[in-house]
């Protein structure tokens, strides 16, 4: 057989087994958005609000310090109560944008640390990671505020 024709063969197998294996996005997201949004979630997030979305204990209940500490951004948490655009500006601009003056937070404000594009793809990360039923009622949300 041909040389040429194995290789062909060999790198065709490889590219369909990455095509029916890799799982698709759920979220409408395309794969280079998702993978960004995971990379900059896990340098930039995951240390608050944990490496699988499950955010800090006690994260309804305010610290020591009088800080509520680092919500869940799994189902269990409130983030997906959000559109996307209030936790778009709640990430770009800080909490204190809606939750009023002098509110206190330790969460920082990532306008000068994160392009637009990076903030957005953590947001579909995030999503994506939401079982279905939730992801169908965070869509509902959305609707509702475009009516």
């Amino acid at each position: 057989m041909n040389r040429y024709l194995v290789v062909a063969l060999v790198v065709f197998a490889v590219s369909a087994g990455i095509y029916w294996f890799v799982p698709t996005p759920r979220s409408g997201a395309d794969r280079e958005t998702l993978a960004i949004g995971e990379r900059v979630y896990r340098t930039e997030c995951a240390i608050c609000h944990g490496a699988s979305l499950e955010g800090q204990p006690n994260w309804q209940s305010r610290n020591a310090a009088g800080r509520l500490p680092a919500p869940p951004h799994d189902a269990s948490g409130h983030t997906w109560h959000h559109p996307m655009q209030v936790l778009f500006e709640i990430t770009k601009y800080g909490v204190g944008r809606f939750a009023g003056p002098g509110y206190v937070s330790d969460m920082p404000v990532y306008e000068a640390r994160l392009s637009d594009g990076e903030i957005w793809a953590v947001l579909a990360y995030i999503r994506e990671q939401w079982p279905s039923d939730v992801r169908k009622r965070h869509s509902e949300i959305e609707a509702q505020i475009r009516k």
